[in-house]
């Protein structure tokens, strides 16, 4: 038996109520029409504050998310840890555009990161560039374009709040995820990781940038980020993933006129993303955290590390997926002995909503994604009746 197909290890924490949740859910997933209806309804009940949080949190929300702040979110990293899994919490919330939110939000990611030094189970911290500053600013600085006084002040702010976690995760010696997000406000993100990257990573890797590898532009940025910190003698700390915005990058690309920065097909992906990871496993001076729910690249990343002799316990590497996705790669991954972390979204089940469907809307365009989780969870049920 190939190491991921062993349903047993995989779910291991699940009862069996819990197993028949998520067989409902990756079924209702696998529908399209569904998810788009499904989408449409839960966003219009929302929006009239129909009494449906109750519904969410009881189906997808405890699915896919550790609870709806750090506290509730105890008991899932407690259990995942018993399995040698580890917990990265995300703060899931998006899409805020006020000076107050940005503020609270490095408050929450302070706190985190102070979570993480208390408990060997939470190993990273994680935020994304637009919980610290509004989407249009770093839009504004990726296209060069010039900012007012007003927005220069507020840039700094910024800046300043990227200073403020990176220096509380160089100090705590927690090292922090920081995600991508849409390529037209990217560039302006690169810049200021990189900043703190040189600043912070002079030892080891404490920050991490993330690349999205169906970007066919990524490769090309890893190499020549590596010729910076070769000079700048600084160490490099990156998440590579295939990516999260795909239908929208296209979608706006079309829109606009310009050449997609997406590769043409899912295979080119696939070879962009191993691409990556072997260029990253032949560095000195990196620390790889692989997002994938892919078998076959977690297949080659074993063997790469076998190949330069990278020991399992190597904090340098890491693999991670999705809370509620993947269990068979991620318990297995640990039962063998590689560093391995969930990414355990929460925040107010109202504010995780836009997280939880692009969720969904993920998992329905990843072709065979879902139809492999099924058969996994349809293998377990079987398995347990015999």
């Amino acid at each position: 038996m190939k190491l991921f197909d062993n349903t047993e290890i995989a779910f291991s924490l699940k009862t069996y109520s819990e197993l028949e949740r998520a067989y409902f859910l990756f079924k209702m997933i696998q529908n399209q029409p569904m998810v788009r209806i499904g989408t449409a309804v839960t966003n219009f009940a929302l929006k009239a504050h129909l009494p449906i949080e109750g519904l969410i949190r009881a189906t997808v929300f405890d699915h896919f998310c550790g609870g709806t702040n750090e506290e509730d979110c105890l008991p899932s990293i407690d259990k995942l840890y018993t399995k040698g899994v580890y917990s990265v919490l995300d703060y899931s919330v998006e899409g805020k555009e006020e000076e107050s939110e940005f503020d609270d939000t490095v408050t929450k990611i302070l706190k985190i990161i102070n979570f993480g030094q208390e408990r060997k189970s939470i190993p990273f911290a994680v935020f994304k560039p637009t919980g610290f500053g509004r989407f249009a600013i770093f839009q504004k600085v990726t296209e060069k374009v010039a900012l007012t006084i007003t927005e220069d002040v507020e840039w700094q702010r910024v800046i300043v709040r990227f200073h403020t976690v990176c220096k509380a995760a160089f100090k705590n010696n927690v090292p922090l995820l920081i995600d991508a997000e849409e390529s037209w406000m990217q560039g302006a993100a690169d810049t200021l990781i990189e900043e703190m990257m040189e600043t912070y990573n002079q030892e080891k890797a404490i920050i991490f940038n993330t690349l999205q590898m169906y970007r066919h532009d990524r490769l090309d940025y890893l190499k020549v980020l590596a010729e910076k910190a070769n000079q700048k003698r600084f160490h490099i700390g990156m998440k590579i993933v295939r990516g999260a915005y795909m239908e929208k990058e296209r979608f706006r690309a079309k829109e606009k006129g310009y050449e997609s920065p997406i590769c043409q097909d899912k295979q080119a992906t696939d070879l962009n993303y191993d691409a990556a990871i072997i260029f990253m496993m032949e560095q000195p001076n990196m620390a790889l955290f692989a997002g994938t729910h892919n078998e076959e690249s977690t297949y080659l990343l074993m063997d790469l590390a076998k190949k330069h002799n990278i020991s399992k316990e190597d904090k340098r590497l890491w693999f991670g997926q999705l809370y509620g996705m993947s269990d068979n790669i991620s318990f297995n991954l640990s039962e063998v002995g590689y560093n391995v972390a969930k990414y355990l979204p929460f925040g107010p089940v109202r504010d995780v909503m836009p997280y939880l469907i692009r969720r969904a809307e993920e998992n329905t365009s990843v072709a065979g994604q879902t139809s492999r989780e099924l058969n996994l969870i349809s293998a377990e049920r079987k398995r347990r009746k015999v």
